[in-house]
């Protein structure tokens, strides 16, 4: 099934964004004022410009200021000073991201061992890939910069503006900061600010044509690039935060209104089984996996300086791994609500608890492998996954190593091949990736008796992958209705933060 191609749109998303400021301070407004008016202008404006396709600067000035001044009325929360704004067009966005660094071995294994990224590709050229022709906007530093595929036209599309905006109302207020050193850490904090910024246009939304005059949703032009190859996999995890986000910040609202909204900006989730699952939230927090070295002189852990390099891969990237391989045979809308377009849970992956992913690196340092431990809620959890994982290897061709064993090797010519061990022992699956069976032993021995079987689930002694720089908050691919067997596109949404070398 080729589910790795999906037809990407390019979609238009125009603001212009100038100041109506406080004399005597150019960036700032009157905080003193009422929520709800902006300048000279109101939350409940009518423009009798509202339907036209293409606007002037001085009406986009109007409608920007409209859509904060509703914002407020929406989140509860006075913008305290404005935001510039650049437009450029798609091709100088690629000039300005140049092209991408090779990944690091560590990066490279990893998303290999997960079965994200083959072992024939770069994945920061599979993450270029996937942001340079799909990223409508960003937020960065009290700027947006928008995107756009056709300059010569003033167009604006709403869910876009008011997302963006709702980024720099968080910026103001709680500041977008992020501590996260892992992937699952990365996403999770996105799951709050991305949700956030995705659920707000949703209830603004809700108040256009009774309560508010509002700009059309701009409807989706034609179809670009419906034949580039497109990562399944790295989108599904890039795109968790943003399909499962806004349910988790309604469930916030749900439990404490607007205020447990703003004390999660203190207290991000610090998973994302707590975004997939919000009532985990704050108090089930993901167990320390430790992964001891039990390699031999002919292979090395990769390291950090002198410290064993590792990384956390979560739930939500599990589950979009599993899915792109064919392992999960439900459309992921199965399942999807109003708020959440994809539906990330699955027995598979729901009862996950924690994980440690170390990489390993031959004598030679031309040959990767790698060890990749994952706890669970419990015994019935850990054999779902078990289960899930080997299905994921029969799928890529292949064959246990001898009968009865826990080790599969997948034959040369594929892009996943290599030799891997699966090893259940009571609440943790342990995996073992190496480029030849007689090559596992050498990077991961096996268990010396069973009180050896699993090391405590503590802390590794181990220093996590270095976290990407808390850069822009960006707009970009669309949620695509992925259907088993099928791939293709719909309505326009934000998508995701890129990071190289994740």
């Amino acid at each position: 099934m080729q589910r790795s191609r999906l037809a990407v749109l390019a979609l238009v998303g125009l603001v212009l964004l100038s100041g109506c400021t406080v004399p005597g301070s150019p960036d700032r407004f009157d905080t003193s004022r009422e929520p709800g008016y902006v300048g000279d202008y109101a939350h409940d404006d009518t423009f009798a410009f509202d339907d036209e396709e293409t606007l002037t600067e001085s009406q986009l000035e109007a409608v920007k200021y409209r859509a904060m001044a509703r914002i407020e009325v929406v989140r509860g929360l006075k913008f305290e000073r404005d935001v510039d704004l650049e437009v450029i067009s798609r091709s100088e966005y690629r000039d300005r991201r140049g092209d991408p660094s090779s990944a690091s071995a560590f990066t490279n294994e990893l998303w290999r061992g997960a079965f994200v990224v083959d072992g024939e590709t770069d994945v920061n050229e599979e993450m270029d890939a996937l942001y340079g022709t799909s990223v409508q906007g960003y937020y960065v530093n009290d700027r947006i910069v928008v995107v756009a595929d056709d300059t010569d036209e003033i167009r604006i599309n709403r869910e876009t503006l008011v997302h963006e905006l709702v980024h720099a109302l968080q910026d103001q207020r709680f500041g977008l900061d992020r501590d996260g050193e892992t992937i699952d850490e990365r996403r999770a904090e996105l799951g709050l600010i991305e949700g956030e910024a995705n659920y707000v246009p949703h209830r603004y939304a809700e108040r256009c044509g009774d309560e508010w005059q509002c700009l059309p949703v701009t409807p989706a032009p034609a179809e670009v690039g419906a034949d580039r190859p497109f990562n399944v996999g790295l989108f599904l995890s890039i795109y968790a935060p943003y399909a499962e986000g806004p349910s988790f910040v309604d469930h916030l609202r749900e439990r404490g209104d607007w205020a447990a909204v703003d004390d999660a900006h203190d207290d991000y989730p610090a998973s994302t089984s707590q975004v997939i699952h919000p009532d985990r939230y704050p108090d089930d927090r993901p167990v320390d996996v430790d992964v001891p070295d039990r390699s031999s002189d002919e292979w090395e852990p990769i390291t950090t300086g002198s410290e064993i390099r590792t990384e956390t891969v979560g739930e939500a990237t599990l589950f979009g791994a599993l899915w792109a391989n064919d392992v999960v045979e439900r459309s992921i809308t199965e399942g999807a609500t109003e708020l959440s377009p994809y539906n990330y849970s699955h027995p598979a992956t729901d009862g996950w608890a924690g994980d440690t992913f170390t990489a390993y690196r031959d004598a030679d340092g031309e040959r990767t492998g790698h060890v990749w431990r994952l706890a669970w809620e419990s015994e019935a959890d850990t054999q779902e996954f078990a289960d899930a994982y080997r299905t994921l290897l029969e799928s890529r061709g292949a064959e246990s190593v001898d009968a009865g064993t826990d080790t599969y090797r997948i034959p040369d010519g594929d892009p996943f091949e290599g030799a891997y061990r699966v090893t259940v022992t009571d609440d943790v699956v342990t995996i073992v990736g190496a480029p030849t069976v007689d090559d596992l032993e050498g990077v991961h021995a096996p268990r010396v008796n069973a009180s050896a079987a699993v090391a405590p689930l503590t802390g590794p002694t181990a220093v996590t992958a270095p976290a990407a720089p808390n850069g822009p908050t960006a707009t970009a691919a669309p949620p695509v209705p992925l259907r088993a067997g099928t791939a293709t596109a719909s309505t326009p949404a934000t998508a995701a933060t890129a990071s190289a070398d994740e």
